[in-house]
């Protein structure tokens, strides 16, 4: 091949001036990803959110965000080591929306069922306290079928 049409094939680079643009924030958007029921997928979460939100000019939801996906993903990956675990990033609304879902089995025994609840409320208390203090909820269901497993959410206003 010669070198002037290995040259056009080439794709065209865009000239500096033109390259950076202000990011502004987005009216909406939506991520996800499946991490592996390991401890360390919790850094690897942290840092995902982060580079989402930096992306779409989100920073102001960093601190938060972070705090509350990487609880998550630690503390669940303990409930269901092995499993994988999905995480959706959504931004609507001007709210953030963090969902961590885990494959944790649902209880037969109400007993136990209620026992493992309380547990990972328990688990989760940085989590609670970072979203109570900016103004956020969160909460934990079953998922729905045909899905199994549990789905933990955190909604963070602007």
């Amino acid at each position: 091949m010669s070198s002037s049409a290995l040259r056009s094939a080439l794709c065209p680079v865009v000239p500096p001036h033109r390259a950076v643009r202000p990011v502004r924030a987005p009216r909406s958007l939506s991520y996800s990803l499946t991490l592996p029921g390991e401890l360390r997928s919790a850094a690897v979460a942290r840092a995902s959110v982060g580079a989402v939100l930096a992306a779409h000019g989100l920073e102001r939801f960093l601190l938060p965000a972070q705090v509350a996906v990487s609880e998550l993903a630690a503390m669940l990956a303990r409930l269901t080591p092995g499993k994988d675990l999905y995480v959706s990033v959504r931004h609507r609304g001007d709210a953030l929306r963090l969902v961590v879902w885990d494959q944790h089995p649902t209880h037969r025994d109400p007993g136990a069922e209620r026992l493992c609840g309380e547990r990972r409320s328990r688990a989760l208390w940085l989590l609670a306290a970072v979203v109570e203090d900016w103004g956020g909820e969160w909460g934990v269901r079953a998922a729905a079928p045909p899905q199994a497993g549990t789905k933990t959410w955190v909604t963070l206003p602007r």
